[in-house]
């Protein structure tokens, strides 16, 4: 469920009409519901009900300031997976002891900010990286809290550039090497190993890739206990899919998703973390953008938007749906007309939707692309020259620019000319 409907022949945003943003901004923008951040949020809080856990938003799926503040607010935790992540985390309000680190290519310097910031876990992805760590925490003369991820080698059902649990995946360590890996861990003074973590992917429709993972890293569980470490949490990843496609069978719900956790995993008496990102933000969010221009061509016409692929990169990288819908509603029994959707950049690439079926348009008509919240405005980019565009949140009737467009001059002006030139 999201909380933007048709009201009165109107697309809204709560109890915003969208074209009310358009006229005070302009076009292309994206816009987020925080009644929709705050439920989704909520809907895996409750999942885990009954259970010790934390539910870490996964910040790479939309890191605007405006929406860690809502998610801190909330007593989310977050997952970062960079050094410029962290520092976001921590100016949202976010306390280090709700900051989870991962990714497979931190840094030193990394490493030594979260440390000296506050910081509830790495995890961790090789030996090498594991060793560093080591290294620069006991230059600091501290001690960090880590989980070590392993990879299950399960087939995550997914797209290839989004699935992370595979062998020859880049991510974690086989977990045919764990019991050895968490060994020479915990005889590093610099490291405490306090669990394992696990991550297969994300945008899974089906709870069965996870149940294979989770029952997999159960056993594992198990065995390191056996060769007496304490595994207290167990970091599970997100990944739980959205309906990009509304006439779909829907994926899972975050109470299903809950349910099986707890029934996989839940003998073993473990701090549970979560880290779900597009479930939270993907229907959070929406892209209004205007038609330029309708183009007749040989076979075919076209609907030229002025937003682009360096707006929304997902279509052009990764071949994703969207659903596009008129902002002003159509009315009951209009014919409808098949458009390529695209944008200005001179790429063939820069095509949101083939052929997609849509109801007449025309140039100066408003559009919204679904389900955009999430891999949306934190992909964008200034290609050609084009300015980031507005976000904005909406709360009920009130509306808000929380990154505004730069000028053109802003952008040239970040520029340094040499003074040979």
């Amino acid at each position: 469920m999201d909380h933007f409907l048709y009201r009165d022949g109107v697309l809204h945003a709560e109890d915003v009409p969208v074209p009310r943003i358009a006229a005070a901004v302009g076009t292309p923008f994206y816009c987020y519901s925080a009644a929709t951040l705050t439920r989704h949020f909520r809907l895996f809080d409750e999942a885990l009900a009954g259970t010790d856990h934390l539910v870490c938003y996964a910040m790479k799926a939309n890191s605007n300031q405006a929406v860690l503040r809502l998610m801190a607010g909330l007593g989310a935790g977050v997952d970062v997976v960079s050094g410029g992540e962290y520092a976001r985390a921590i100016a949202a309000g976010f306390p280090g002891d709700r900051i989870v680190f991962s990714g497979v290519g931190k840094t030193r310097a990394e490493m030594r900010a979260a440390l000296q910031g506050g910081i509830r876990q790495f995890n961790l992805e090789s030996e090498p990286e594991m060793h560093v760590l080591n290294e620069v925490a006991q230059s600091l003369g501290m001690v960090a809290p880590v989980t070590v991820r392993v990879n299950p080698d399960v087939d995550a059902r997914t797209h290839e550039k989004i699935a992370t649990g595979k062998a020859e995946n880049k991510f974690g360590i086989p977990i045919a090497r764990a019991r050895a890996v968490f060994a020479e861990a915990a005889a590093l003074p610099g490291l405490k190993v306090v669990g394992i973590d696990v991550h297969i992917g994300s945008q899974l429709t089906d709870l069965d890739p996870f149940r294979q993972a989770y029952r997999k890293v159960a056993g594992l569980a198990e065995a390191l206990r056996a060769d007496g470490h304490r595994i207290d949490r167990l970091d599970l990843g997100g990944g739980l899919g959205i309906p990009y496609e509304r006439a779909n069978t829907a994926p899972p719900l975050p109470l299903d998703y809950g349910a099986m956790i707890k029934q996989e995993l839940g003998e073993l008496g473990c701090e549970i973390e979560i880290e779900p990102g597009r479930l939270i933000a993907g229907n959070a969010g929406i892209l209004v953008s205007e038609v330029i221009y309708v183009k007749n061509g040989e076979g075919r016409d076209f609907a030229i938007l002025d937003a682009a692929m360096n707006d929304l990169l997902r279509p052009a990288m990764y071949g994703a749906y969207h659903d596009i819908v008129p902002v002003a509603e159509p009315g009951p029994g209009i014919d409808r007309h098949r458009y390529d959707v695209v944008g200005p950049v001179c790429e063939t690439g820069d095509t949101f939707a083939r052929q997609r079926d849509l109801p007449p348009l025309a140039a100066g008509d408003l559009v919204a692309f679904r389900s955009a919240g999430a891999y949306g405005a934190v992909m964008a980019s200034e290609y050609n020259t084009r300015p980031l565009i507005p976000e904005i949140m909406v709360k009920d009737d009130q509306f808000a620019v929380i990154r505004p467009r730069p000028s053109f001059d802003e952008i040239i002006n970040r520029d340094t000319i040499p003074r040979w030139l």
